[in-house]
């Protein structure tokens, strides 16, 4: 008996997006270079057919990939093989493994997930506000979050500042980092160097504090870095998340935003959000500025954003003296 070709990787891939059809790999390619989709592509039209059994082996192993990745996504590699272990058998599994294994990237101090936010919180607590800031750009938002809103009040900032400037963090560190805590929490192996932190992070961390956290680390960023608070607060939020905010909101801060700054800030705008706005008028200021909106033309990105930054401020400024609702996650209740 002919032992049958085995397939590479890529060629493996040419027959999957064949199996797909066009539509579906068209959607596929989207997300690949020039280079992946030229050498699929080239893959593709050297296959002249394909059996059903080789494509069975194929799902099959997409299959096997896809729940493997899942697992490890949801509490790191020793979580997903003792799940897969248990579905396919030890060596089915070390199989599995070692075929993504290769291409997997897991995050510095992927081995937190499983660990509950106070029981970090007593083993990071004493250390510097450097290494705080470092492993809690590395964590969920939701979990970071509660950490440092359980930070004494006077680290709060600090450590919210240093996320908020951080760039690339060698290996070396983050080794020395987590070997610390390896050894406290008896975890998993080495972890690859990744990039985090910068304002994108803290803002993502912030924005889950509860109100009194919030504005304590804002407060005192303002007095040590006000260039780095105006740049959190631009962030902390957007004109998109105009769609989180109560009807009743919406209709106090029109009344202080200009007709020109509006019609502007929707021509840029999501379909949600117009529709929020819309929804919050009558109908007959609706269809003026609908017809603004429609009569104006094209426009410069810049001026959209300037004009949404401007409707932005308005709502801060409002928020701030608690004429409107802007909901937060962490401990906001709003009391209907």
């Amino acid at each position: 008996m002919v032992a049958r070709k085995t397939l590479s990787g890529r060629q493996k891939a040419a027959n999957f997006l064949i199996f797909l059809g066009p539509e579906k790999s068209a959607q596929i390619f989207k997300y690949m270079s020039e280079e992946e989709i030229e050498q699929l592509t080239l893959e593709i039209a050297n296959i002249r057919q394909i059996s059903s059994e080789r494509m069975d082996e194929i799902f099959r192993e997409f299959f096997e990939m896809c729940l493997a990745r899942h697992f490890i996504s949801q509490g790191g590699i020793a979580y997903a093989k003792e799940i897969l272990e248990k579905a396919y058998g030890e060596e089915k599994t070390t199989e599995i493994i070692s075929r993504i294994s290769a291409s997997l990237q897991v995050r510095p101090f992927d081995f937190m997930r499983k660990t509950e936010p106070a029981q970090l919180l007593n083993f990071i607590q004493g250390e510097h506000p450097q290494t705080i800031a470092l492993i809690l750009a590395y964590l969920e938002p939701d979990k970071a979050s509660s950490i440092l809103g359980a930070l004494p009040p006077e680290r709060q900032a600090e450590v919210a500042k240093r996320i908020a400037i951080m760039d690339t963090t060698s290996p070396e560190i983050i080794k020395e980092v987590e070997n610390v805590l390896e050894r406290k929490l008896s975890t998993i192996g080495p972890q690859e160097l990744a990039s985090a932190g910068g304002v994108r992070s803290v803002v993502q961390i912030l924005n889950l504090v509860d109100r009194g956290t919030e504005k304590t680390i804002m407060e005192a960023l303002e007095v040590q870095d006000p260039e780095l608070a105006e740049q959190i607060k631009k962030l902390m939020f957007v004109f998109e998340d105009i769609v989180t905010i109560d009807d009743r909101s919406i209709q106090r801060f029109l009344r202080d935003v200009e007709s020109q700054d509006l019609s502007m800030a929707l021509k840029g705008s999501s379909t949600e959000v117009s529709h929020k706005i819309f929804s919050n008028m009558s109908t007959r200021a609706a269809d003026m500025l609908k017809e603004d909106i429609e009569f104006m033309g094209p426009v410069r990105l810049r001026d959209v954003e300037e004009a949404q930054q401007r409707i932005v401020n308005v709502i801060r400024r409002l928020e701030e003296t608690g004429e409107i609702v802007v909901a937060r996650g962490g401990g906001d209740e709003i009391i209907v």
